[in-house]
């Protein structure tokens, strides 16, 4: 016998054939059947507690939910887009088998509790996998930043040369950003991991349902408070979203760095033949586009956002159907984000440096000017003046076509009396890198020591 719409009592007319098909969302929701599944044991587990399951009911539903389950990942399941969802289609398959006991599962339940449900035991999970991800993705850097502590190459303001640093410390500074992901993430995990089980279809049970008892089970560490809050809330997807949307986007801002130093106007950086593709017309051709993608997707996670905000904007509590179109989006960002994240991980270990060029590089454009105005401070020259003067040396270096560290003391003697023959110390990138010594510099001992500190953490790192 054809199951019913569990929803059809009240209806005389059958649904249009064009309402079906509009209203399903079993092609996209049909991944969260684990966590569908694992609620609905919990319920019924529940259920027999206060005594609206038999012992033997309760037995034959986890029988039935352990056949579904099987079935699903068989491939064997058929999904019905004329039972509209993820919850429907496991339903009717349990009646099918297990005749009434299976319709007594959705007792003290609605949909509206059970996706919320859902989502929450789903993105739970995929917030634990990024960040197991993300932790690969720092360890990465940090083991690279290790090894490249006294790498040199050019640091940039304005795309410009500005002062020499080390690779090591480029890195550390990308795994600052992801650190900073790191710890939105599990702040997020905290208000995802709460039980809207429970509160049905907005206002609670009738019977003396134990919610605590569910969300202990579903390893949830509190339950939501208010029931009319709990099935209509999707704040925890919309941060979710955002916190991705900004991993993202320092995921870009590397992207984008990865991209400058593979074109041959830097030459700093190989990516690897396994992360680059080719041309179809133009043979020579070996294109970064892991990091083109990455860049790319950014605008994805960004546009799932803005979605997910405007799906939320002006909608009364509680439930409302607009809220199935909030899967889709989340589901998109959760994968896009994770691939990225993954895909960094494998190729930072590979890349493989051109550390001549980019010392040669760090070299050019006088990026120890700095340097040598702090080298007049020292001698007591006030700041703006040695500012001033260290500007005209300049002018006169590109003048001269030379670089600052190849001016003849007595040429820098004509622009201050205080300069000295001590002065091509401090003239010299990699003098310029050793004096920047202290917490967060680009010192190459600091580097190191920050490195280790980095791994020390993510061995201690729990996910």
């Amino acid at each position: 016998m054809p199951y019913k719409k569990p929803w059809g009592g009240r209806f005389r007319d059958a649904t249009h054939a064009g309402l079906e098909k509009f209203s399903a969302s079993v092609a996209f929701d049909r991944r969260l059947y684990r966590h569908d599944l694992r609620g609905s044991l919990a319920h019924a587990r529940m259920l027999t507690a206060i005594g609206v399951l038999s012992e033997a009911e309760f037995n034959q539903i986890e029988n039935g939910l352990e056949h579904i389950r099987r079935q699903i990942e068989r491939g064997d399941f058929q999904w019905r887009e004329s039972l509209e969802d993820v919850h429907m289609n496991i339903e009717a398959r349990l009646v099918e088998l297990i005749g009434d006991s299976g319709k007594k599962l959705h007792t003290a339940r609605s949909r509206n509790d059970q996706i919320a449900t859902d989502l929450r035991l789903y993105l739970r999970e995929q917030v634990d996998e990024l960040c197991r991800s993300l932790s690969a993705l720092q360890r990465a850097l940090a083991e690279r930043a290790s090894a490249e502590a006294g790498t040199i190459l050019p640091g940039f303001t304005h795309l410009q040369s500005a002062q020499p640093i080390t690779f090591g410390h480029h890195l550390l500074a990308w795994n600052e950003m992801l650190q900073r992901d790191y710890e939105r993430l599990r702040e997020c995990r905290a208000r995802v991991n709460r039980s809207p089980l429970g509160s049905a279809a907005l206002a609670g049970s009738g019977f003396a349902i134990d919610r605590q008892m569910t969300a202990k089970e579903l390893g949830f560490e509190q339950v939501c408070g208010n029931s009319l809050d709990a099935v209509s809330d999707r704040d925890f997807a919309i941060e979710f979203n955002a916190v991705a949307a900004l991993l993202m986007v320092h995921l870009s801002r590397m992207a984008e760095e990865i991209v400058l130093w593979c074109s041959d106007a830097f030459h700093f950086i190989d990516l690897g033949d396994a992360f680059c593709t080719g041309s179809s017309i133009m043979p020579q051709k070996k294109n970064p586009d892991v990091a083109e993608l990455a860049r790319g997707k950014c605008a994805r996670v960004s546009g799932n956002l803005m979605a997910l905000l405007m799906l939320m904007k002006a909608q009364p509590l509680a439930y409302n159907r607009d809220n199935q179109e909030d899967k889709e989006a989340l589901f998109d960002s959760v994968d896009t984000a994770l691939s990225c994240v993954e895909m960094f991980a494998a190729f930072v270990p590979q890349m493989v440096l051109h550390r001549d060029v980019m010392l040669a590089a760090a070299k050019r454009g006088y990026a120890t000017a700095t340097d040598l105005a702090d080298y007049l401070v020292g001698k007591q020259v006030p700041f703006r003046d040695a500012h001033q003067t260290v500007g005209k040396i300049v002018n006169f270096a590109l003048q001269a076509k030379a670089e600052l560290s190849e001016i003849k003391l007595a040429d820098l003697q004509r622009f201050h009396a205080a300069i000295e023959k001590d002065v091509y110390a401090v003239l010299s990138v990699e003098g310029s890198v050793k004096a920047r010594d202290h917490i967060g510099g680009t010192a190459p001992k600091r580097v190191a020591a920050a490195a280790k500190r980095v791994l020390r953490m993510l061995d201690s790192r729990v996910v």
